[in-house]
């Protein structure tokens, strides 16, 4: 069997931050987002990039908000072994394709990823684990919820395991000119990286497997806690999933699109139509409590890892509870936490992205704007440095059978 790698054959790679005192024994494993390829030219187009090599990531990222080493910006978890893992598969860690094709040199690895590194991190202290938490954004809050009870299954079964994901609740609904773009898209996605046989069969066994990378047609089955961090008008599923470029080829959406307050009366009645799919898309997540919930009605994508949005002075707030204390609450069993936003604009201390790049972002790569600025001389921030693995790398040479 060929190894685990990234789309152009480079090692998966992550930042890692050592825990300290009562938390050196606690395991936060954060995924990365970036959106998916769902073509060969759609994934020749990431290979070479950050989101499809190692080689081309930057050595050091800041860690803020859920990764932050922090007390004051991070209460719960700043003393936690905390990691971020890169994104270089394009399907969420999901893919499985024995052959390479020696034109494109694709490598579909992204399931055996996932596992090389969790295995690597088990060999590293986390087999000792007492808590760990598997978490994400955007496309990798999707690995959190599709990889959930994998993670709990490649644990010490004496470990406290949750999930949480934030900003990977996509939702399958048609676009403003009524196509199904995204169901569309999941499946092509699926069926390039041969990621079925590592979908939930729970959903596997009775639905369309491309229909098995939606998380309201898996989420009722997982078995570990889950909690979901979501706005009810999550920007990229109101760019992407809703008014896609291809659905509004006049480019009507298109201010609306960069500052939710450019929108139009009939433009906001839309999206708040879309709001009451996400929400029905979001009842199957049930009302157990092991399971979390905080949607806010903010114009916003991936808030866990942004400090501005996980915990400050003037963060999102429910029921006057700010994210990084219902996900803390919730995580210790301090108290359930299940609340749904009123509709927009009802919520003051929502922060609303505003986008000021008048290039649309391309559907399959989602911007990375949750990701702070190095320069930022903010103390909730440090900067471990990237561990690749590089014994895969050996492993490659040593067990590489032609075949």
């Amino acid at each position: 069997m060929r190894p685990a790698v990234c789309l152009d054959g480079s090692p998966p790679a992550y930042h890692f931050n050592k825990g300290l005192g009562t938390g050196a024994n606690n395991w936060l494993v954060q995924f990365e987002g970036g959106g998916w390829c769902n073509n060969v030219t759609t994934c020749l187009a990431r290979r070479d990039t950050r989101l499809g090599s190692s080689k081309e990531m930057v050595k050091e990222v800041a860690f803020s908000g859920i990764l932050s080493n922090n007390h004051s910006f991070n209460p719960d978890f700043y003393n936690w072994n905390r990691i971020k893992v890169r994104y270089c598969d394009g399907a969420s860690f999901t893919g499985d394709v024995e052959a390479v094709d020696p034109a494109t040199k694709l490598h579909f690895r992204g399931a055996r990823a996932f596992v090389a590194i969790i295995e690597d991190l088990l060999s590293k202290g986390m087999s000792d684990a007492e808590n760990a938490i598997l978490s994400g954004c955007s496309a990798g809050g999707l690995t959190s919820i599709l990889h959930c009870d994998r993670f709990r299954a490649l644990m010490p079964t004496s470990a406290t395991v949750k999930c949480v994901a934030d900003a990977g609740y996509f939702i399958n609904a048609k676009d403003i000119s009524g196509a199904q773009h995204i169901e569309t898209f999941y499946s092509e996605v699926v069926a390039t990286h041969g990621s079925a046989k590592n979908l939930p069969t729970s959903c596997t066994s009775r639905l369309r497997p491309g229909l098995c990378f939606f998380p309201q047609n898996v989420v009722k089955q997982i078995q570990t806690p889950l909690f979901i961090l979501n706005a009810a008008y999550d920007a990229w599923q109101i760019k992407n999933i809703l008014a896609p470029g291809v659905a509004d080829p006049h480019g009507t959406w298109h201010s609306c699109k960069l500052d939710i307050n450019n929108c139009s009366l009939d433009q906001l009645q839309i999206m708040q139509d879309f709001r009451q799919q996400f929400l029905d898309a979001l009842s199957r997540v049930g009302t157990s409590p092991s399971r979390g919930i905080f949607i806010d009605s903010c114009y916003a994508h991936c808030q866990s890892e942004m400090q501005e949005t996980w915990l400050r002075d003037d963060s999102p707030v429910l029921i006057e509870t700010s994210i990084a204390k219902a996900v803390g609450d919730w995580y210790y069993d301090r108290r359930p936490f299940q609340k749904i936003d009123c509709a927009y604009p009802c919520n003051p201390t929502c922060h609303n992205m505003v986008f000021d790049d008048p290039k649309e972002h391309p559907e399959h790569i989602a911007p990375q704007s949750h990701e702070p600025s190095f320069s930022s001389p903010c103390p909730a921030y440090n900067r471990p440095k990237m561990q690749i693995l590089s014994w895969l790398v050996s492993f490659f040479i040593f067990n590489f059978h032609p075949g």
